[in-house]
């Protein structure tokens, strides 16, 4: 367990911009994954962990937009601000549906992120849409 949380340390210390958002992206497609699981087998305390990460990974995403970008950082919030209220919702009512309803527009997200970040102009884009630091734990 160490050598991955010290494999994720060294990613994390030598990733772009960018990359560090896919980062993001993977983490709450994985943590939100867990959820679904926990919830179809009607495990809700299973569930509150993963939901919990998932969530903070989603209000990290949100703390790091710059919202004087123009249009597509508003609507990237409107779509987070929608992702939340599924996840919200799938906690309250123990529905593992309003968890994938949050993880379709979160992959197609993280699909574009990823070819911003491969782009050769992949860190002016991503730092002028996302200009505050980026912390959330991934391990796990």
């Amino acid at each position: 367990m160490r050598e991955v949380s010290k494999f994720t340390t060294q990613s994390v210390l030598t990733a772009s911009r960018g990359q560090l958002v896919v980062m993001l992206y993977d983490g709450f497609m994985r943590f939100a994954a867990q959820a679904v699981q926990a919830l179809e087998r009607q495990d809700v305390a299973a569930a509150a962990e993963p939901l919990s990460r998932a969530q903070r990974i989603l209000t990290e995403l949100r703390a790091s937009l710059d919202m004087r970008q123009g249009e597509i950082v508003t609507r990237l919030d409107s779509i987070y601000d929608c992702v939340g209220r599924r996840l919200t919702a799938a906690r309250v009512e123990r529905d593992p549906s309003a968890v994938r309803e949050a993880i379709d527009p979160m992959s197609g997200l993280r699909d574009a992120w990823a070819r911003i970040a491969s782009s050769e102009d992949g860190a002016t884009a991503s730092a002028q849409i996302a200009r505050r630091p980026i912390g959330v734990d991934l391990s796990g």
